[in-house]
């Protein structure tokens, strides 16, 4: 594992900080990059959560899908929680923090921004970080394939009515055209791309030039993700400063969420005496989220400066140290599960 995976939490730290500081000293450069957008997404944006997205969908592999009926357990429970509980327990959260507990200090229509981030996060299953979640809990790859490869398929379908619908009850309006718009730039184009780009380089099926091609492209992904992380607190940078104690507000939820379901998760790996190369995995996917899909639905529908870009970015800052916590977690309780 190299420099940049292993120290992660630390590079996104410093480009939060770094992201805060130029927003503030450079107001009209952020402004300026924030203009340009096409259909309300924005170009410098999309360009580099393509960059982070692409090199991920070509590792996703469709013919693993064979192989679903060998272990069902373990997908299964994947799905159950992604699909049928995370998404509701995010929205639950959402609105029971911002229209209850802190509603004394936000005003409603920043809250209903802040509940729609949160639910795009709840909704948008993780898909780039779960091999490097996996790799460090000793993880079964191929299986994590499989379990990333029927996720993502499920979320060109799900994911747009899902959304709409959670949005709908929260009293929040959202464009259909959008919402669909985004789905498609964000999940079904580079979905595309992997699974030819993929076709082309192993059609001997013998991973080498894939697996080269890969390579190379994964300091490219992770400039992505980083120069993403600069960008999107850059361009809320002053919001950041006029409200600071916002930050923990969001992250109050978001930390519940994680934290909760994981245990759920890892609990009922535990029940159902899954291998811990299974559990473990499927625990993680569970947890984690596809938060560049929802930084960038967020921005699509709300725009660049709006709350539900800002519940986004902190998913982004929640995220990271969350999830190493928790793969720290895994390792320890390693000898409480059965052995594969």
């Amino acid at each position: 594992m190299g420099i940049f995976e292993r120290y992660l939490s630390l590079w996104v730290g410093l480009c939060i900080v770094v992201g805060v500081l130029l927003g503030n000293w450079q107001p009209e450069a952020f402004a300026q990059i924030a203009a340009l957008e096409y259909a309300h997404v924005n170009l410098v944006v999309a360009a580099l959560i393509w960059l982070m997205i692409y090199p991920m969908m070509i590792q996703v592999d469709f013919s693993s899908l064979r192989d679903v009926g060998k272990k069902p357990k373990g997908l299964a429970l994947t799905l159950t929680i992604n699909w049928l509980i995370k998404p509701f327990t995010m929205a639950l959260l959402g609105w029971l923090f911002f229209r209850y507990v802190f509603a004394d200090w936000v005003d409603p229509q920043s809250a209903g921004e802040y509940i729609a981030g949160m639910i795009l996060l709840g909704v948008a299953p993780c898909t780039a970080m779960v091999f490097v979640w996996s790799q460090l809990i000793k993880g079964d790859p191929n299986y994590t394939l499989v379990q990333v490869s029927v996720n993502d398929l499920i979320m060109v379908f799900a994911f747009a009515p899902i959304t709409a619908f959670l949005l709908g009850i929260s009293d929040i309006q959202v464009p259909w055209q959008t919402l669909l718009l985004s789905v498609g730039l964000y999940v079904v184009l580079p979905l595309v791309a992997g699974i030819l780009t993929r076709r082309h380089l192993d059609s001997a099926d013998d991973h080498q030039r894939l697996n080269g091609f890969v390579a190379r492209l994964k300091p490219w992904s992770i400039i992505g993700l980083l120069a993403t992380v600069v960008l999107l607190f850059g361009f809320q940078a002053q919001s950041l400063f006029a409200q600071p104690l916002i930050i923990l507000m969001i992250a109050v939820p978001l930390l519940i969420q994680s934290y909760g379901i994981f245990a759920l998760a890892y609990f009922a790996a535990w029940r159902l005496r899954l291998p811990h190369n299974v559990a473990a995995p499927a625990s993680m996917i569970s947890t984690s989220n596809f938060f560049e899909l929802a930084v960038a639905v967020a921005i699509s529908l709300f725009g660049l400066h709006s709350g539900a870009a800002l519940a986004t970015v902190v998913g982004v800052l929640v995220e990271v140290p969350v999830m190493l916590s928790l793969v720290a977690f895994a390792n320890r309780s390693r000898q409480y599960f059965v052995e594969k």
